[in-house]
């Protein structure tokens, strides 16, 4: 019994001494229970619509009460549905009203009317949800007119979902799995790496060598990322083959944003390399941040949903970023235009990651 309770001691000791783990083990249930619980809500809290209303009477004006009495529901109006249209592609809005000329006039005779609402469908749960409340809206509007004497034919509004059509939610999880799979090999395989070298002391024979750090860190860096874009290619190709995963946008925009992304991801990797001894250590850190990284970045809840603070704690996550250009461009074909200030934030994240990595790493025998 007392070799057992030397050990227990000797554990205690050792995690004790141990200036990576020791921090962790207590930050880790405080973090997950502070911010995790908050953003892996699926609650819609906050749905862009904009109201385009070519009637302009009172009936449409009803309707649109009825939607702005909606506490999760952002209403503007734009008279052009071109610009509706292209809020709708950037990922501004979520879903677009629009009701057509002379509504009031053919309702109130009887006639039929079409009023349309397109919804932003990438997230099929959610273009679920929002057209139930547009349903739920719909009816309690009929129901109140008709109370005020007014009759109609049978009316239903006309639904069209945008980008996923089908609404498979294999489409929309599979760009998120290939996020979660790039980020996985990448970041573990770059750190353990690196550590492996420091554990074996061969590392010492290159720190003796007149190599400069930024040429370590970036040899160390860039065979990761091309196992990263081989292995998104290779995922990209089993989900093709596997159920058919669309891919509206072009491969190279693609490969370009992941190489982007990459850098900032592996940069974190090295950082925690260069400051970690054991390789536990490094696998112990980067699951740390890989758990917040997916869970906060909007790939099974949307951003919109989570608090203020979470949304703007968010910038500093990359894979916040990566998650917009890898399903803006498969499911809607999205240019590098479109995805242009993800793909600045990334860049300018890496610089700034890659120079905290190289001045962390110390050259010592």
């Amino acid at each position: 019994m007392k070799i057992i309770l030397y050990l227990i001691q000797k554990e205690f000791l050792q995690i004790k001494r141990n200036k990576a783990i020791l921090p962790i083990i207590f930050a880790m249930p405080i973090v997950q229970m502070l911010v995790l619980v908050w953003a892996t809500t699926s609650e819609l809290k906050e749905v862009h619509v904009d109201y385009i209303d070519q009637d302009h009477s009172e009936m449409s004006r009803k309707f649109y009460n009825k939607i702005d009495g909606l506490d999760c529901f952002y209403l503007q109006s734009l008279d052009a549905s071109a610009d509706a249209i292209e809020q709708l592609h950037n990922h501004h809005l979520d879903a677009v009203v629009e009701i057509p000329l002379h509504f009031a006039r053919d309702l109130e005779k009887g006639a039929k009317v079409y009023p349309q609402v397109a919804i932003n469908a990438v997230n099929s749960n959610n273009a679920e949800m929002i057209k139930g409340y547009f349903e739920n809206e719909w009816q309690r509007f009929l129901t109140e007119e008709q109370d005020q004497g007014v009759s109609f034919h049978r009316l239903e509004l006309s639904f069209r979902y945008w980008y996923n059509p089908e609404m498979d939610f294999k489409f929309y999880m599979a760009p998120g799995i290939l996020a979660i799979l790039i980020s996985l090999v990448g970041m573990m395989l770059s750190g353990m790496n690196f550590v492996r070298e420091k554990e074996m002391g061969t590392i010492e024979q290159i720190n003796v060598t007149p190599i400069k750090k930024y040429q370590f860190i970036s040899g160390k860096l860039i065979p990761f990322l091309i196992i990263g874009i081989v292995d998104l290619l290779l995922g990209l190709f089993i989900a093709r083959i596997a159920f058919g995963q669309p891919i509206i946008g072009n491969l190279g925009t693609l490969i370009l944003g992941t190489a982007i992304y990459l850098v900032p991801l592996l940069g974190i990797s090295l950082w925690i390399s260069a400051i970690s001894d054991k390789q536990q250590q490094v696998m112990f850190i980067c699951f740390f941040f890989l758990l917040i990284f997916i869970l906060m970045s909007g790939m099974f809840t949307p951003v919109e949903s989570m608090p203020l603070w979470a949304q703007q704690l968010n910038y500093l996550n990359p894979q916040f970023y990566y998650i917009k250009i890898i399903r803006g461009i498969l499911l809607k074909g999205a240019t590098i235009m479109d995805i242009s200030r993800e793909l600045i934030c990334l860049t300018c994240y890496g610089v700034i990651v890659f120079l905290i990595a190289t001045y962390k790493y110390k050259k010592v025998s």
